[in-house]
């Protein structure tokens, strides 16, 4: 008797995931192999939203991504590869935390942490997200409402701050789809627009927003990356020899965190 999978061979490859795979790079490695790219001139396009190169093959095909550290100026035939000084805010969002800070060339000179009643302890679930299905007639719901909408109006006080007393450059950001309404129609408006040219998507999952990990994100932000396929580990060796650290991305389970 025959089995249908028999005829299926190649079903468990064209089932699999297949993830991109990532390199960071020391920012001193990062400048030598932009510098690299320049003078060799080996083929690329740079993407300002993403700051970063994609780097293409002879036929003009895209081959592998390097995202410059955060600090790097975009590169231009008459601009070698450099760091530049940078004044930045980074800002990580999610229900119920927040944790933002002020840095002057990849230093942490302010930082401030907010909490919030906002996730109804047995569903899990924020308040915002349970307002689109069963409303706020509670009083308890009330009360998580409240206190979500005094946590956006205390973070953008916190940014007004910032944007009074310092020459903000850049706007590094990771916030859900969900909460960024918030954000943008607080009573306390926010510094920037959600099309201002100086916000800047983190290409990361970041895992609850504490102090460490607004120091973990910044470093992360100042080193460079090199995203791939398991196709151009050669390339990337060749680009790389030995330097460089491999890890495996955290991927969110809702990707609303990185697209909005």
């Amino acid at each position: 008797m025959w089995c249908l999978w028999c005829c299926l061979p190649d079903l468990d490859d064209a089932l699999t995931i297949r993830y991109p795979m990532n390199r960071l790079i020391p920012k001193e490695k990062a400048a030598e192999l932009l510098h690299h790219l320049q003078t060799a001139a080996i083929p690329y396009e740079y993407d300002a939203e993403k700051h970063r190169l994609t780097l293409l093959d002879a036929a003009g095909n895209e081959q592998l991504y390097f995202r410059l550290p955060l600090t790097f100026a975009p590169p231009t035939p008459a601009h070698p590869a450099a760091e530049v000084p940078l004044n930045y805010v980074i800002l990580l969002i999610q229900s119920g935390y927040c944790a933002l800070g002020y840095f002057e060339d990849g230093v942490n000179l302010d930082h401030k942490v907010f909490r919030s009643y906002m996730v109804r302890k047995k569903q899990g679930k924020s308040q915002i997200k349970y307002l689109k299905t069963k409303g706020k007639s509670r009083s308890g719901s009330r009360v998580r409402l409240g206190e979500t909408l005094e946590f956006f109006e205390n973070i953008n006080e916190r940014l007004q701050t910032y944007s009074e007393e310092y020459e903000v450059q850049c706007i590094a950001i990771s916030c859900s789809k969900t909460l960024l309404p918030y954000l943008f129609s607080s009573k306390v408006a926010t510094p920037f627009d959600k099309h201002d040219p100086r916000l800047y998507k983190i290409p990361k999952h970041v895992h609850t927003p504490i102090y460490d990990v607004l120091l973990d994100t910044n470093k992360f932000l100042l080193r460079g990356e090199l995203i791939y396929e398991e196709a151009q580990q050669a390339l990337v060796k060749e680009l790389l020899g030995d330097a460089g650290e491999t890890y495996e991305d955290d991927f969110a389970e809702d990707d609303e965190d990185l697209d909005w």
